[in-house]
């Protein structure tokens, strides 16, 4: 393998009756050039995560043992290998590299390097790569026309040190003023039929998934159906959701009782949240268990006002596409034995 960050061209004198297709190609020079990293480097090319550190000011200023790209790739790792700390995570990394002078990186080291990147690159990097255009051209991510997609959120734990208990609390509950793990709030946008997450916010528990989650609104536009849970159904959240043109179907609580202003032919009701016209679906709903069979009475709320294109039934099918595309961060919430830390801070 060449190792050079530099353009590589062909030699351009052909033999007798051979001819020759010049091109040039840039590669990373060192231990660490693409290929040495794994799968990652063909998924996320090394050429988009330099850009990105340029563009970021997060090139490193001297050599070091870790040069800043690799620690992207260090941490694009570590998604995938959430049951690990960094070291077991550079472990895998760097598994097939044993032939090859490898530079002796330490726990504290790893932590450093991540602390010199930053978080902006990260950022950068998540905006490039993320969007609907595969869910776009995926059959069945569509429903009469529109893009479906939903919004959902999960608690994740974090280091519990005085530095990130002052930022972001702890929980609480009747018998003590703070308790656990201090938590980040983690809310996504995601593409339902095809699982790609669109957009995603973090931020403190408080205020809360309605208030945290209108930073999603920037990814929200015409021509896309938003499925929510009851959560996320306020009058504001449901206003902001209109104001950028998508539609929306939310479960309402059972507390709510929008006042009937027509009645239509599917048994549904045109009725107003706020200052927004929506259409009220109520739908029994039997869920079957190991513990049993358990129904229970749902109200929608939709936007989606023609009931002779959106009929009542096949939108309380479309809802429960919305717990289809929750399985996409399920296993971010979840915790094995012992209380695992899913999250690092530093």
């Amino acid at each position: 393998m060449v190792r050079q960050d530099k353009p590589f061209t062909a030699p351009e004198a052909p033999l007798s009756g051979q001819c020759v297709i010049t091109r040039k190609i840039a590669v990373a020079e060192g231990v660490f050039a693409p290929g040495h990293l794994g799968e990652l480097t063909q998924i996320v090319p090394f050429e988009m995560v330099d850009e990105v550190l340029i563009e970021c000011g997060a090139t490193q200023q001297r050599l070091r043992k870790l040069p800043a790209r690799v620690v992207v790739y260090l941490l694009l790792a570590a998604a995938l290998f959430e049951e690990c700390g960094y070291p077991a995570v550079w472990s895998k990394l760097t598994g097939a590299l044993g032939s090859l002078p490898l530079p002796k990186i330490t726990a504290t080291g790893l932590w450093h390097a991540r602390c010199r990147l930053g978080v902006r690159p990260l950022r950068a990097l998540f905006d490039l790569l993320r969007g609907p255009a595969s869910a776009v051209r995926t059959a069945g991510a569509r429903w009469a026309g529109l893009l479906v997609v939903a919004v959902d959120g999960t608690y994740l734990d974090v280091a519990d040190d005085p530095d990130v208990r002052a930022k972001l609390g702890k929980g609480a509950n009747q018998y003590t003023a703070a308790s656990g793990y201090p938590q980040v709030l983690l809310i996504a946008l995601v593409a339902c039929g095809t699982r790609t997450v669109i957009d995603a916010v973090f931020g403190p528990r408080k205020p809360g998934e309605p208030v945290l989650g209108r930073r999603l609104m920037r990814s929200m536009r015409q021509g896309m159906v938003v499925l929510l849970d009851r959560g996320f159904a306020t009058n504001t959240f449901l206003q902001a959701v209109d104001d950028t043109g998508a539609d929306f179907l939310a479960r309402l609580s059972a507390a709510r009782k929008p006042p009937v202003l027509r009645r239509l032919d599917d048994g549904s009701f045109l009725s107003r949240i706020g200052t927004v016209e929506v259409r009220i679906i109520e739908c029994e709903i039997a869920i079957t268990t190991a513990a049993g069979r358990h129904t229970g009475v749902y109200r929608l709320a939709t936007t989606l006002l023609d009931h002779r294109r959106c009929p009542a039934f096949e939108l309380v099918r479309l809802y429960h596409e919305r717990w289809g595309a929750t399985r996409s961060r399920t296993r971010l919430s979840e915790l094995p034995e012992g209380g695992r830390q899913l999250l690092s801070t530093g």
